[in-house]
């Protein structure tokens, strides 16, 4: 059965206020056309839960949609802080847990097998388990010595996007893989984004590629350009330049949310949002034939 629907579909029916949001990717296919589209439709009191926050949840908590943040690195990456949420954890106006990142990704893993808890081995970084409540010790059973363990994480509902999909769900992702696989199967609603919906013919004539499976996926959406200011391996390029504005733009609250009513609120949807970027960014962000998608073998 298709699953396919808009985005601004997907997210008036999965995402809730008050629910804990993941929104997946690691350096590359951040899906922040949905993080936009949450914003659009004013949500509050999200719970944010990502290994590396990025850019797409300072502008998020700069909308007003957040109340705690989970995390294991926060940042605008090569550049410095999320000048947004470091202020709003200073001040105390946003709740946080900080993990390391095997923390996090371990709480995804438990959530994801179905158990309480994931033990880890002791690390040096002790001082997260002052800071964070969350981190206990347990003695294991068979070898008597202490163990680090953390609680599953279980989101309301991950978001995930992806090269391409069928309209059942069945998603091929390829380049860096982050905790995609581990999100999805830990959440209690997943909405896919795809850079192109395929015939299944195509998923299933490279099934390695098959990380995230239709039984686990709530909503397919065709989303083209989901990721940027992020990159879609294959697709398009990282929008560098923009994580440099970023720093400039959020240095003040009027210029933040002067950015968010032409970038955000100005804009329909991701393909509006495209095209006003113009021609030349176009050009600048194209990759080379050289990494175009891979062949679909089932032509051979």
């Amino acid at each position: 059965m298709s699953k396919l629907c808009s985005l601004k579909e997907a997210i008036a029916q999965n995402v809730h206020d008050g629910d804990c949001v993941y929104a997946a990717g690691f350096t590359h296919l951040i899906p922040f056309a949905a993080g936009h589209e949450i914003i659009r439709q004013g949500r509050k009191d999200l719970t944010l839960a990502r290994a590396t926050p990025d850019l797409i949840y300072d502008q998020m908590v700069a909308a007003g949609c957040a109340k705690k943040v989970i995390y294991s690195y926060i940042g605008n990456p090569g550049v410095g802080s999320l000048r947004i949420i470091r202020s709003a954890l200073e001040t105390g106006r946003l709740e946080f847990e900080e993990y390391s990142h095997f923390g996090m990704i371990s709480r995804l893993q438990a959530g994801a097998s179905g158990l309480p808890f994931m033990p880890m081995n002791q690390t040096a970084a002790t001082d997260l388990e002052r800071a964070n409540p969350q981190y206990k010790r347990v003695t294991d059973p068979y070898s008597g010595r202490e163990v680090v363990v953390v609680p599953a994480l279980t989101p309301d509902v991950a978001i995930i996007h992806v090269q391409r999909c069928d309209e059942r769900g069945n998603a091929h992702i390829w380049g860096i893989l982050g905790e995609q696989k581990e999100a999805a199967f830990a959440a209690k609603r997943v909405i896919l984004t795809a850079e192109e919906i395929v015939p299944e013919e195509i998923i299933r004539s490279d099934p390695n590629r098959t990380l995230i499976p239709e039984f686990v996926v709530s909503a397919v959406c065709h989303v083209p350009y989901c990721s940027h200011p992020s990159y879609t391996q294959g697709y398009y390029d990282r929008d560098n330049a923009f994580y440099l504005e970023w720093d400039k733009i959020s240095e003040t609250p009027e210029s933040v949310q002067a950015w968010l009513q032409e970038w955000v609120y100005g804009v329909a949807d991701r393909d509006e949002y495209w095209q006003k970027l113009g021609s030349e960014t176009h050009q600048r962000l194209s990759v080379p034939p050289l990494y175009a998608a891979p062949v679909n073998y089932g032509e051979y």
